[in-house]
């Protein structure tokens, strides 16, 4: 496959090579396509989570709003991050 950059990006691309980031202008690519992929990934499981929760409201499923439910929810929230963030660095090593 050949693409063609715009001068910003290969400039981009040159600095990084030339500071050590990466070790050629094939590995900064495929790190930005990594990015990508990830985003990507991210973003359907987003929009699932979405379409999840609308056919929820759908079948009366939906949450009472106070101040401490919403303090729950943030819990609720920051431990799976914490645990999702985890199992990510778990991976990578």
């Amino acid at each position: 496959m050949r693409i063609e950059l715009s001068g910003e990006q290969d400039e981009f691309i040159r600095r990084a090579v030339e500071t050590g980031r990466f070790g050629s202008a094939e590995e900064a690519v495929q790190d930005a396509l990594a990015l990508w992929i990830e985003r990507e990934r991210r973003r359907g499981e987003i929009l699932a989570a979405i379409d999840e929760a609308d056919a929820s409201l759908a079948r009366g499923e939906g949450r009472v709003v106070t101040r401490e439910s919403m303090r729950e929810l943030a819990e609720e929230v920051h431990q799976r991050g914490m645990a999702r963030l985890k199992r990510e660095q778990s991976k990578r090593r």
